[in-house]
């Protein structure tokens, strides 16, 4: 087993809900507490969450333990998640799994196989499903520099993953990486199939 630490980034405003992703409710747990049960759950040493829009408030809310990691940047894409999260990873741990807010249906053992392949030498682990890469992602300490330097924007690992092919290893995982954008996506999570993010938006 790797020392892994994990991330969640959450710092978006959630526009569309009113109120941050973080906060917003699904089968009677705020996403952030989920996603950080999932990384913990999944053999995560160590939780992170970045926080940005309504952190305070974020922060009082949540049920589960974690360490926050403010991001006054939020507004300017989620690269600057990115970067703030990578940049806070305790210099104990190996690498870091990283997982989005707002995808409540990725599993823990998502986590466990990420994890398990880094263990076996893998320096970039991906998730798969259904032949789509999606997240978690897992990320070796050595490359957290390079792959915060490369994202710009809305765009995180994805030009890092593209420009080092050799170092990804694709891994198949149970779960559903669909992502929740509006209210209506709540209500899409029922449904026997979501569609997972393009590679590379962690």
């Amino acid at each position: 087993m790797k020392n892994t630490a994990g991330l969640v980034l959450a710092a978006g405003a959630g526009r569309r809900f009113g109120e941050p992703k973080a906060l917003v409710e699904y089968e009677g747990r705020s996403l952030l507490d989920r996603a950080v049960a999932t990384l913990r759950d999944g053999g995560c040493r160590q939780v992170l969450a970045v926080l940005g829009a309504g952190a305070e408030r974020t922060l009082s809310a949540a049920a589960e333990a974690f360490t926050p990691v403010l991001n006054r940047r939020w507004g300017q894409g989620l690269s600057t998640s990115l970067k703030a999260g990578l940049a806070a990873v305790p210099e104990r741990y190996d690498g870091v799994v990283v997982t989005l807010v707002d995808q409540p249906r990725v599993e823990a053992e998502a986590v466990r196989r990420l994890i398990a392949a880094a263990a076996e030498g893998t320096a970039i682990a991906v998730a798969v499903y259904d032949g789509g890469r999606g997240h978690p992602m897992y990320f070796a300490r050595e490359h957290l520099g390079a792959i915060a330097d490369g994202a710009a924007g809305n765009r995180g690992a994805r030009d890092y993953l593209a420009e080092n092919p050799g170092l990804v290893r694709e891994v198949p995982c149970p779960g559903d990486p669909l992502g929740v954008d509006a209210p209506a996506g709540l209500a899409a999570l029922g449904s026997p199939a979501g569609t997972p993010r393009p590679a590379g938006l962690a």
